[in-house]
C-alpha cells in the first residue's frame, strides 16, 4: 500500500487523483480500494465495476461505461453521470453523479486498458494465483457467483489476451 500511497503523494497539488485497479476475480481488488481509502487523507470517491457490470457476461462493457461515462468527463474536469446495475432486475438502477472535484478510486476486472490508461494517474494490476483467487471469490460471494465463475473467467482471459492491462500498470501487486 506504501507504493500506491507514495505513487498519489507525487501528484501536483492541483492534480485530483484517479486510480484504477484490474486483476481478475477473486486477486484482492475490493480489499486494496478499502484500505487505500481508509489511509487517504480527505474525501475520496470508490467506485467497484459490480456496480456498474451489465450482468454476468458484462465485462467488456462494464468496462467500457466506465472509461466513456466516467473517467473522460472526470478527465475534462466535470463530474460524472451514470446508472447503477440493479443485479436482481437485469437492468440500469438509479443515476449516480461523481463529482470530478474528489479523487477517485475505482476499481474491477476489465477497468485496465489502453484506453482508459490515460484517463487515469495510478494504475494497479493485482495478480493473484487462481486456487487462492477462487477460494477467496467463492468465501465472499458463495452460491451466488459460483455457477458464474468459469463464464466470467472466460471473459477475464479475453480481456488479458485483448487489453493487456499489466502492460498498464504503473504498479504491479502479487497477492499470494
Amino acid at each position: 500500500m506504501t507504493e500506491v500511497q507514495q505513487a498519489v503523494a507525487a501528484l501536483s497539488p492541483e492534480i485530483v487523483p484517479v486510480v484504477l485497479i484490474d486483476g481478475r476475480s477473486g486477486a484482492g481488488k475490493s480489499t486494496v480500494a478499502a484500505r487505500l481509502r481508509k489511509r487517504w487523507t480527505g474525501a475520496v470517491n470508490v467506485i467497484g465495476l459490480d456496480e456498474l457490470y451489465p450482468g454476468w457476461d458484462g465485462l467488456s462493457e462494464g468496462a467500457e461505461i466506465v472509461r466513456t461515462r466516467i473517467l473522460e468527463p472526470i478527465a475534462r474536469g466535470t463530474d460524472a453521470f451514470w446508472n447503477r446495475w440493479d443485479w436482481e432486475n437485469g437492468r440500469p438502477a438509479e443515476e449516480v453523479m461523481t463529482p470530478a472535484s474528489l479523487p477517485l478510486i475505482i476499481e474491477g476486472a476489465g477497468v485496465l486498458t489502453a484506453a482508459s490508461a490515460p484517463l487515469a494517474h495510478v494504475r494497479l494490476w493485482l495478480e493473484s494465483p487462481e486456487p487462492a483467487r477462487r477460494d477467496r471469490a467463492l468465501a465472499r460471494d458463495g452460491d451466488t457467483y459460483r455457477p458464474h465463475w468459469s463464464r466470467w473467467a472466460q471473459q477475464e482471459e479475453a480481456h488479458l489476451r485483448t487489453h493487456s492491462p499489466h502492460a498498464h500498470a504503473t504498479i504491479r501487486i502479487d497477492i499470494p
